[in-house]
């Protein structure tokens, strides 16, 4: 059986700043089906999708999920990995149980040819590809992360205006009277108030928030978490870095690639 679903997908940011077209993927995807003899059971079309979104939790990926455990297509087409996935175990989890299924997965856009998982080595690419795929996103994470950082240390104005600060130009300033209500917070805490307590108090007194509503337990979370007021002169609490156990980019990505590269050895070793 050769029925098949073919699904694209395009993320807002794309749209916006990319002009990223989903009529040329489906375009893209159709054509490969009538050249390897795919019959089209539907084109699936997800704009506005982010990839941080799982599969199963986009309208159009749950579609595809049901027409493929209901047995009316054996084939996805998408145009490239990122399209369909979010991270390497995404990929490979679910590969893995449509290739148990007798699903077969082709990508259309992969360095100016395509793959699918019907051969060892369309599989053995998929998977170095989801690892490349997922090392990138998070390498900008990282980075977003780290020019977030450096923002903070700097006094620069990041998302939205924090409380104690107020804006001149690019500049974050002590806004003189939060400045006290954050003094207020912290020697709370320091106390050993809770969080909601601290809320309550501040909404007793009438202190406004920086929006000028009610004080919660979660805004003030958001404000002794917050690493903008590390500095000793704005905080009266030693403050110790949480223990982060997160791996760095480089060395997931390496540990996958090695996993891969023992992969093919083995796979090597049992032709024979």
């Amino acid at each position: 059986m050769q029925d098949t679903v073919c699904y694209a997908r395009v993320s807002t940011l794309e749209q916006a700043q990319h002009g990223v077209s989903i009529d040329a993927q489906v375009e893209r995807l159709t054509s490969y089906c009538a050249a390897m003899g795919l019959n089209i059971v539907t084109v699936i079309r997800e704009e506005g999708v982010s990839a941080g979104k799982a599969l199963a939790s986009r309208p159009g990926g749950m579609r595809m999920l049901n027409l493929l455990k209901d047995g009316r297509a054996s084939h996805v087409v998408a145009m490239k990995l990122d399209r369909l996935f979010r991270s390497t175990e995404d990929a490979l989890k679910q590969t893995t149980a449509w290739d148990t299924k007798g699903v077969t997965l082709h990508l259309c856009d992969m360095g100016g040819t395509n793959i699918d998982t019907q051969s060892a080595m369309g599989k053995i690419m998929l998977t170095l590809l989801a690892a490349f795929a997922e090392f990138e996103r998070t390498l900008i994470a990282e980075r977003t992360s780290a020019a977030l950082s450096h923002k903070k240390r700097n006094r620069q104005l990041y998302n939205h205006l924090p409380f104690g600060f107020q804006r001149e130009g690019k500049q974050l300033v002590p806004h003189e009277g939060e400045q006290k209500v954050l003094k207020h917070i912290f020697q709370c805490r320091k106390d050993g108030l809770s969080l909601y307590d601290i809320a309550c108090r501040l909404n007793d007194l009438g202190v406004p928030s920086k929006k000028g509503g009610k004080w919660h337990a979660a805004t003030i979370a958001h404000i002794v978490n917050n690493d903008l007021y590390r500095d000793p002169a704005d905080n009266l609490i030693p403050w110790t870095p949480p223990k982060k156990s997160v791996e760095p980019a480089e060395a997931k990505f390496m540990g996958q690639l090695v996993g891969v590269v023992k992969e093919l050895g083995d796979d090597k070793g049992s032709v024979s």
